[in-house]
């Protein structure tokens, strides 16, 4: 490895062109970065290695400083320092110049500039603003090179608030004639999305443009930005599924240039992610899933060449396929591939069939009794990865009949562990295995002990305490809990009369807790004996000062009797004069509370552990303290956004990233604050970074969901004697072989079966196998360990009563059904080979854009009697993605076609403007309609319940529920009754809790029909922030106060609209029309905007014309509502 690096290095300076000819490949005799590597090369220490490398930078220190430097030694200079940091070496005084290269030298010096930025600095580093205008004006440039060079350190490495300054160029690089320009572009706005997705969230029809770019490199950097999205909302992106394909299947067909191969196997990266996209898309979702099937049975056919990076292909076409809505054929020739995998003799194919075995045994537990001897030899494989992920898979296969054995595997293995990693997560999941399918109690108590100790203080704190949090709060028998409790005071009690000085720390705390709280149900135990014993764990060298706290205060509990009194005032005595201030502490009350048997049964009583404890939050008792603090002259307490604000008035940099402003006088000002955002074209000192980036909401939190189990196909080995006698007699096949080979040969085998006497260490084996495998039989009815069904635990915590509404929030998430659509027609242009692109028909595209404006909601029907006929379920999204249901509601031939629903608005909303009644869905009794009615205080949110048919419907129950919402019924009486072909209405009252761009009603309405037929329908709707947005009116001071208080903002640079008047009045009078905004003042070229979503949750928006755009600042008390706004402010003014 040395040797690549070093001839990598020895390469540089001739591909930086160092040399005194152009094009030399040699690294010429005179250059001092060759001298450097020579010389450290010859050396034979590390000391002499420091010494030589602090000369050197010495050196470049002063010829950096010296005026007399030319731009070429400087970029010999720049060479060189690159090369001392990447040694491990600051070479901080070389990071200015750097940047003064890449702003002021030739292209080949701006390279090797740009080069030392990019590796010296990261993203937080101050100096970075410095390359700001350098890589704008770069970016305007007309050299390709520089441009080039300009996106590709802002793809790498870019101020977040310094995005708004430059999105905008970025943007218009995406119609770059050039495709490398093009591609760079796209991935600038990958990292912009990564690090601040609002901000491009206007620009996602160009994402589409870009992934149907006649430029394969463009369309695969489109790809890292759509994985990205669909992975955090799929349904959003379900039209594009047809195009994916159309990619992949060109893809696979061989049709991109021969540049993409790799080792003769086209682009197989690119088919990788597009795998792991058609994943995502088609989880749960029959329609999607089907667009795909075909690709993927040609992805499994054409990937059997013998190189490592066909098998990562199959690797995702597996793990796409168990993913996806299933299909018998698919998942055949998956399994095969996997077979193939797990018993290839070599140990990396061997790894990826237990990796794969692992991802899919949920779903067809059939697939590990297959490889069962396999996985046996897996478990003494000489190499710990593999025997690491066989106990991976073990546990996934874990249930209440092979625990003990699975675990006893688990902890053979710890014992021999030196990795700390594999050490916490094997803990942790032997824990998780104890918890939840222990036979016994003595097993659960005597394997956590082993867990406790042999984990050590290694294993995460939630371990110990979630341990002790089950012994507290108990099961649903007190009995078991008794017995528990006790075995686990024998077991403790041992262990402290034993040899305890080889217990960890945390075994120690849990044992010392334990004889605490529980000693006493034990009663031939005397609480002088536990004391002393606990007093010897104090005694011990190696016992720490927070174990030394537990131990003292489980003495504090214990201190009875006389004997027990003197052996708490000795340890009292002993640890009140401790250096230690929690242990001085806790031996003082050791002491207090010994002496006081009335007080201590009253502050520590005996089975108070489920009690709940009344926690002032609001601090109450300290307002006396404060008040004194206060009139004695102590300065008031200041919330960390204002003591932010106040800091960032002393900053000599400035981050705001707008432009210079025209002048404005003072006294045209009545805002006389320097923080007030009418003053900064006048404050040269104002920093726009005046909050901290912690403070911010977790507007992008990563969302990580788990993979649900929608496939669990039934195993066929009835006859456990049969298989093994097979599985014994079976041929390692090649991983090369292609499916219809394998099945050959699996025939030929189970044609003439040959019978072999087993040996004793194969009995062996084959015991150990119906040990670990029992309950994956083809009839067993165990459920598997991260199944979603629920499992039967042996310790089963007692119930707590939820929330109505959460359950109806559950109920209903978990069943609504996404669809797929007509792809989008921007992806019918230039896209790789548009012959074999699905192009929606024009019809087809008039029809959806039509059902735009009325399609505002999803909707499924579940009926629970398997005679009802005739539903027609209504499966339309609001984004324009329509199911293969009908998109209009049932209608019958008797509903009277003039229906007014509007008059049968509440009383109390009739008088009042109300959304347009839109459909929401229907079956063939029921018809929901919806609008809203925007209130002072809240959104009404009116459903209309109409029944079509001629009977009356009865016992209706409707549930409506949401995330981002908090929803209430304002109804007299809930609605329980609708008669034939009348109408009733339900009122909802609707106030933000956490902003969104768009918001989500779901609900579930149930009833039951005259026949006895229940039904049940789902259904959705979505709402724009903008629906609850109001005007906030306040003066201008008012504001300027408002404005220092509010700790999260945002800032972008939106469109001016010029309609004959002033330019800034015309944009804010479209923003008012549209998002009801209050214009508080007009200042010049500058505005202050302020709006509401509740009395408690204003925004404050900022505006100044410059360069002909609109510089806008936002700021707001709660999180994501200045990204919010800003979004919905783009919206408007692109549709203005």
């Amino acid at each position: 490895m040395s040797d690549v690096v070093e001839k990598t290095l020895t390469a540089l300076p001739s591909l930086l062109s160092l040399d005194s000819q152009p094009g030399s490949a040699k690294l010429s005799s005179t250059s001092k970065l060759g001298n450097l590597i020579r010389g450290i090369t010859e050396l034979t220490s590390k000391h002499e290695e420091e010494k030589l490398i602090q000369q050197e930078l010495a050196s470049i220190k002063e010829q950096v400083s010296s005026p007399n430097t030319s731009m070429r030694q400087m970029k010999e200079l720049m060479v060189r320092a690159i090369y001392c940091e990447m040694l491990g070496y600051e070479a901080s005084f070389s990071y200015i110049h750097a940047i003064k290269l890449a702003q002021q030298g030739t292209a080949l010096e701006k390279r090797v500039g740009y080069l030392a930025v990019s590796l010296f600095l990261n993203e937080s580093h101050e100096l970075l603003l410095l390359l700001v205008n350098t890589v704008l004006k770069d970016l305007q440039s007309t050299n390709l090179i520089e441009v080039c060079m300009a996106l590709t350190v802002v793809s790498q490495m870019f101020p977040k608030d310094m995005i708004p300054a430059i999105l905008p160029l970025v943007e218009e690089k995406l119609n770059h004639p050039k495709e490398i320009i093009r591609r760079k572009a796209v991935l600038a706005l990958y990292k912009f999305y990564l690090i601040a997705p609002n901000q491009v969230q206007h620009i996602h029809n160009k994402f589409r443009k870009a992934l149907c770019d006649k430029d394969p490199g463009v369309m695969t950097a489109s790809l890292h930005i759509y994985a990205q999205m669909i992975q955090e909302k799929p349904e959003g992106y379900k039209d594009l599924t047809a195009s994916f394909v159309t990619i992949l299947k060109q893809v696979v067909g061989g049709k991109l240039p021969m540049d993409f191969n790799y080792h003769s196997v086209p682009a197989p990266w690119l088919q990788i992610q597009l795998l792991r996209i058609l994943s995502l898309l088609g989880k749960n979702d029959q329609s999607t899933s089907e667009i795909m099937y075909e690709v993927l049975d040609e992805s499994l056919r054409r990937a059997e060449m013998n190189h490592n990076i066909t098998y990562a292909i199959l690797y995702e076409c597996v793990k796409c396929i168990y993913t996806i809505h299933p299909k018998s054929d698919l998942l055949e020739k998956a399994a095969k591939c996997i077979g193939n995998f797990v018993l290839s003799p070599k140990i990396n194919l061997k790894y990826l069939g237990l990796k794969a075995l692992t991802y899919v045994v949920q779903q067809d537990p059939k697939l590990a009794l297959q490889h069962q001897m396999t996985i046996i030899e897996c478990l003494d494989h000489p190499d710990l990865i593999i025997k690491r992920e066989t106990l991976e898979l073990l546990f996934r296969i874990t249930n209440a009949q092979n625990v003990t054995v699975i675990v006893e595997k688990m902890l053979d293995f710890l014992r021999i562990s030196e990795d700390d990693y594999t050490t916490i997560d094997l803990v942790g999941k032997v824990a998780e295995l104890a918890e939840k399918y222990a036979p016994d109690n003595e097993w659960f108590i005597e394997t956590m002990n082993t867990v406790f100790s042999v984990g050590g203080d290694m294993m995460q704190p939630d371990i110990p305490n979630s341990f002790l949090k089950l012994l507290s709060e108990g099961f649903d028998s007190v009995e078991d809990d008794r017995k528990l409790r006790l075995f686990a005071v024998d077991s403790y009690v041992s262990l402290l009369q034993g040899e305890p000085d080889k217990l960890p720390q945390r075994f120690l705390q849990v044992i010392s807790w334990v004889l605490g709280e529980y000693s006493y149900l034990k009663e031939e135990l005397q609480p002088a004996t536990v004391l002393r014993l606990l007093s010897k764990l104090l005694d011990m060298k190696n016992t720490s000062s927070e174990t030394k706290s537990w131990i003292l205060m489980a003495m504090t509990k214990l201190c009875d009797g006389e004997a027990g009194v003197s052996v708490a005032q000795e340890v009292s005595e002993t640890y009140s004069s401790s250096l230690d201030t929690v242990l001085r502490q806790r031996a003082h009350e050791l002491q207090y509370l010994s002496q006081n048997p009335e007080l201590r049964s009253k502050v520590l009583p005996r089975d108070a552990g489920l009690e709940p404890l009344e926690v002032d939050s609001s601090l109450s008792f300290l307002d006396g303290f404060v008040s004194e603090a206060l009139a004695a002259g102590a300065a008031p307490y200041k919330p960390p956004h204002q003591r932010q604000e106040e800091l960032a008035q002393a900053k000599a940099l400035s981050l705001e990233p707008y432009g210079l402003s025209l002048p404005i006088s003072i006294s045209s000002c009545s805002i006389a604050d320097r923080q007030s955002p009418t003053l900064l074209s006048i404050s040269s000192g104002l920093s726009g970074d005046s909050t901290d980036l912690s403070l911010k909401g977790g507007s992008t939190t990563l969302k990580l969901d788990g993979v649900k189990r929608v496939w669990g196909k039934e195993g066929y080995l009835a006859q456990r004697e049969p298989l093994e006698e097979a599985a014994a007699q079976v041929e390692v096949p090649s991983p090369l072989r292609s499916p219809s080979q394998t099945g050959e040969a699996d025939n030929s085998h189970s044609q003439t079966p040959i019978p072999i006497p087993t040996p004793e260490p194969e009995q062996e084996k084959q015991q150990l196998a119906s040990s670990l495998f029992v309950g994956l039989s083809s009839h067993s009815s165990v459920s598997l360990m991260g199944k979603s069904e629920p499992t039967p635990q042996r310790f089963r915590r007692k119930a707590k009563s939820p929330s109505s509404s959460s359950d109806a929030s559950e109920r209903i998430s978990n069943s609504l059904v996404s669809s797929t659509s007509a792809v989008d027609n921007l992806l019918c242009d230039n896209l790789l080979d548009t012959s074999e692109l699905a192009v929606p028909s024009p019809s087809l595209t008039s029809q959806l854009s039509q059902s735009l404006p009325t399609a505002n909601g999803t909707c499924d029907v579940q009926l629970t009697d398997g005679d009802a006929k005739g539903s027609s379920p209504t499966l339309v999204r609001d984004n324009g993605v329509a199911g293969p249901a009908d998109s209009t509601p049932h209608k019958d031939p008797d509903r009277p076609k003039d229906l007014c629903l509007s008059s049968h608005l509440p009383a109390e909303l009739a008088g009042l403007s109300h959304s347009e009644i839109t459909p929401l869905c229907s079956d063939q009794s029921l018809d929901l309609s919806v609008c809203h009615v925007q209130k002072e205080a809240y959104l009404a949110l009116v459903i209309f319940l109409y029944n079509s048919s001629s009977s009356d419907i009865q016992q209706i129950l409707l549930e409506v529920d949401s995330d981002e919402l908090e929803v209430s019924c304002v109804c007299d009486s809930a609605v329980q009754e609708v008669r034939s072909l009348s109408v009733a209405a339900c009122q909802y009252s609707l106030t933000v809790k956490r902003p969104s761009v768009h918001v989500e009603v779901v609900g579930v309405v149930s009833y039951q029909l005259p026949v006895g037929t229940h039904q049940s329908v789902q259904f959705s709707h979505k709402l724009p922030l903008t629906s609850f947005i109001r005007p906030l009116t306040v003066s201008t001071e008012e504001y300027g106060k408002m404005w220092l208080d509010f700790s999260n903002d945002t800032k972008q640079n939106l469109t001016l609209i010029s309609d004959g008047q002033e330019s800034l009045t015309a944009t804010l009078n479209v923003l008012k029309k549209k998002l009801q905004l209050h214009v508080v003042e007009v200042i010049g070229v500058e505005g202050i905007v302020a709006c509401r979503l509740h009395q408690d949750q204003p925004c404050l928006m900022h505006c100044r014309v410059h360069a002909g755009t609109l510089a806008v600042w936002l700021r707001s008390p709660v999180p994501d509502l200045p990204d919010c706004l800003i979004y919905h402010c783009q919206r408007a003014l692109q549709e203005h």
